[in-house]
């Protein structure tokens, strides 16, 4: 099943310019012929196509919205990103696969990264939304400083590092109906500046288990984690 993700305005839906594009020039959807619609927003739509056109298209609205049945969570997952891209990529698109809300990309003192193409991570979260089956395209944030990023509010603060303290694991925190901001630190970890500075803002420190994991698993593992919870 195709889904298009398009701009809806009462009983019309306008889809954007990039899937105007794919519906009419790679799967040549004519006018007349019905369609399926999301509005990133978590509303399903079904619709007929009125105006067929590579850069606007438009159908009418034959059916909801019928919203999609959310999580029972609020994840925010700040996160390092790695030296190569392509992991980060990876990491978002199964990270929206499973659900997220929200995600910040950090910039801190071990940083191996420092420039994202942020247009182009949205594009890989539109895309898993959809391959999903899911109506709500989370937020994808660029680079931001650690400094800023932990004065984000939240009901649950939580850093994970390698550093050797009393932690606790995800299981240990009551998760649901909560907004929750997850640190993720790059491939050298945060700084001991850094983890005392986040525990100061209010964090508390999380263990992702005994094993030492790559940067783009342990922002897999808090997805499973949340997921399952």
């Amino acid at each position: 099943m195709n889904i298009f993700i398009a701009h809806i305005n009462g009983s019309l839906a306008e889809l954007t310019p990039e899937e105007s594009w794919h519906c009419t020039k790679v799967l040549r959807i004519k006018a007349g012929e019905p369609i399926h619609l999301i509005d990133g927003k978590g509303n399903f739509y079904e619709g007929e196509l009125s105006i067929v056109n590579e850069k606007k298209s438009i159908a009418s609205i034959t059916s909801g919205p019928n919203a999609q049945v959310k999580h029972p969570y609020y994840l925010h997952l700040a996160i390092a990103p790695t030296k190569n891209i392509d992991r980060m990529e990876w990491l978002v698109e199964k990270a929206v696969e499973i659900g997220i809300d929200e995600i910040t990309f950090l910039r801190c003192k071990n940083s191996e990264r420092t420039v994202i193409k942020e247009d182009r991570l949205i594009k890989i979260a539109e895309s898993a939304v959809k391959q999903s089956l899911q109506a709500f395209i989370p937020k994808i944030n660029g680079l931001i400083n650690f400094s800023d990023v932990i004065k984000e509010s939240a009901d649950l603060k939580l850093i994970a590092h390698c550093e050797e303290s009393t932690k606790k694991s995800i299981m240990d925190f009551e998760i649901k109906n909560r907004k929750s901001l997850i640190l993720i630190g790059p491939e050298g970890d945060f700084s001991k500046e850094e983890i005392n500075l986040a525990k100061t803002g209010g964090f508390s420190e999380l263990s992702l288990g005994a094993n030492r994991l790559r940067t783009e698993t342990a922002g897999l593992y808090v997805c499973n984690a949340f997921a399952l919870a």
